[in-house]
């Protein structure tokens, strides 16, 4: 991530840290006008059973665009990575899924967030998490180490991309799975996205082609590569995410309404041959 856009982000995500801790919200996450936010692409992602499993705190600092734990197919005994862990909801929930005998790590950069999701994982009681302090292109964990790797729109963010992914193959075992809901964008968006460095804190600007995720993850390594749309923006979508940001809202909205797309993307680390 170039110093600049890692710099936006880290103060983007740990102001929306302070603010849950101080009985606010994230004003991108999870409950539907949670303190007066309605932010296309992250609201709704979980449901009221999931809700009812962790901090009312996790919800609120969710600043994703999924919901991955639901769609990992996770099994008990598993060991899970989550890049970008945030306040932990996705960590969280993953450990209770493979409790009694897996784990759940949750890598994040930001101290206020990382804070947060410990103070999280003490409230809900939850023994077998682990938040690691690290960025994304440099996991802290050995080779071959973890079964599932997921994520919740945090690779977008990244401005090395390759890096990432490369990590993220390196760290899983063979035949581990690559599971993350991120931001993909289906035809071309004007430049001036691509540059504003607001849109990318939010998820947008920073949001690869889907053909382009695809051919990097299979340069990482990877196969049994699949991207599903879960959520495709609108007209008015594209107005909320802009709204704010500089950019003429007017002329630039349609031009970007149903191009960004909320999606699961899965993929597999092969194992070598003889090997399940």
């Amino acid at each position: 991530m170039s110093t600049d856009i890692k710099e936006v982000v880290k103060e983007k995500y740990g102001a929306a840290a302070l603010r849950v801790t101080i009985g606010g919200s994230s004003c991108c996450g999870s409950a539907p006008n949670a303190g007066g936010c309605t932010d296309p692409i992250t609201s709704n992602l979980y449901n009221e059973s999931q809700a009812g499993e962790i901090p009312a705190e996790a919800l609120l600092a969710s600043l994703g665009c999924g919901n991955p734990t639901a769609l990992a197919q996770l099994s008990p005994g598993e060991i899970v990575l989550d890049l970008g862990s945030g306040g932990g909801i996705d960590v969280l929930l993953s450990a209770k899924r493979v409790a009694p005998n897996g784990k759940a790590y949750g890598l994040d950069m930001t101290n206020e967030m990382l804070a947060l999701a410990r103070e999280n994982q003490r409230k809900a009681g939850v023994r077998n998490v682990e938040f690691l302090k690290g960025e994304i292109e440099n996991i802290p964990l050995p080779d071959n180490s973890v079964d599932v790797v997921i994520s919740n729109c945090v690779i977008n963010l990244s401005a090395d991309k390759d890096r990432v992914l490369r990590e993220a193959f390196r760290v899983l075992k063979p035949g581990g799975r690559f599971a993350v809901a991120d931001v993909v964008v289906r035809g071309e968006v004007p430049a001036e996205i691509r540059r504003n460095m607001e849109l990318w804190a939010g998820c947008v600007a920073g949001a690869l082609n889907d053909y382009d995720y695809v051919a990097k993850l299979a340069r990482a390594g990877f196969d049994s590569i699949g991207i599903e749309p879960t959520r495709v923006s609108n007209l008015e979508d594209a107005r909320q995410f802009l709204t704010g940001t500089g950019i003429d809202v007017d002329a630039v909205a349609p031009q970007v309404a149903g191009k960004f797309i909320s999606a699961f993307i899965r993929a597999v680390k092969p194992a070598p041959e003889g090997r399940p």
